[in-house]
């Protein structure tokens, strides 16, 4: 087994993000990386990318469209058998359109990694929403060795009311009805992991904060960035957190990376979230 660190972040425009993603991976190192949000086509990513992973000794897979979505997967451990987009996924707006990059799987080492970016669903009574659940069953139905399995990126689910700042604000909201959250424990129910909520089962944890409000520096946020691991990786986690570093200064995503060490812990079993808010918003009382 190799020791790896592995990371999954929203970027929210990979160009936009250039100047601080490639700091980011010489800083923390990760071994195998998950984007989301690329927003960039096949040509652009590469013009813009493949050298400066390359010699960061990356070998690179994307998935993209140009304006909206893209995924990618960066890995120093092996990029075997890509496959983009999911078996039998749904298309969106109609069933002829195209599919949306929104998941990207490759053989990292031993496993078997998918960055994925879940539609959004707008509100629970637009059509997005359906497809939103309609994506997720084909999402669950792609795996198919779930022991090796991991599959890290945006859900745009909150997992619990913990996983949010205030509950209260979101009824009648997407990320939170019962229908997705149900389609996310069901993914859960093959024998994946959320390897951060498990090993932080009772802690403040968000890896999204909205830009406006400010929300960031008042730790309002929601924790729907999931890495989900099946029970070979689960179990050699030796360190789980969310890189808030990546989220504060100038120009950063809305989303903070999620970093997962397997058999060893290069800086410690660190976390749940480094590093911590200073002075976090109370949240509201929960029963």
């Amino acid at each position: 087994m190799l020791e790896v660190r592995l990371a999954t972040w929203n970027v929210n425009s990979a160009l936009s993000r250039l100047p601080r993603l490639l700091p980011w991976l010489d800083e923390r190192t990760p071994d195998v990386v998950c984007l989301q949000e690329t927003k960039l086509s096949e040509e652009a990513f590469a013009e813009s990318f493949a050298a400066p992973l390359a010699e960061r000794g990356y070998a690179v897979a994307h998935f993209g469209e140009g304006r909206w979505n893209g995924v990618a997967l960066l890995s120093r451990v092996g990029l075997d058998d890509v496959v983009r987009g999911l078996p039998d996924e749904p298309r969106f707006p109609a069933p002829d359109s195209p599919a949306e990059a929104r998941a990207i799987t490759a053989t990292c080492g031993d496993l078997r990694v998918t960055s994925v970016y879940v539609p959004n669903g707008r509100t629970p009574d637009d059509p997005h929403y359906l497809y939103k659940l309609e994506w997720l069953g084909a999402l669950r139905e792609s795996v198919t060795v779930p022991a090796t399995t991991i599959i890290a990126g945006d859900m745009n689910i909150a997992p619990t009311d913990d996983d949010l700042w205030d509950p209260s604000i979101f009824v009648n909201s997407t990320h939170v009805t019962p229908a997705e959250r149900k389609s996310l424990a069901e993914i859960k129910g093959l024998g994946l992991h959320d390897v951060v909520r498990d090993r932080w089962p009772a802690d403040r944890v968000f890896t999204y904060w909205d830009y406006r409000a400010g929300r960031f520096h008042k730790d309002l946020g929601m924790r729907i960035d999931l890495v989900l691991a099946g029970a070979d990786p689960a179990g050699r986690v030796q360190a789980a957190w969310v890189d808030r570093k990546a989220r504060k200064g100038t120009g950063p995503s809305d989303h903070a990376p999620v970093i997962v060490d397997l058999d060893t812990a290069p800086d410690g079993d660190i976390g749940p979230v480094v590093p911590p808010p200073s002075t976090p918003a109370r949240l509201p009382h929960r029963s």
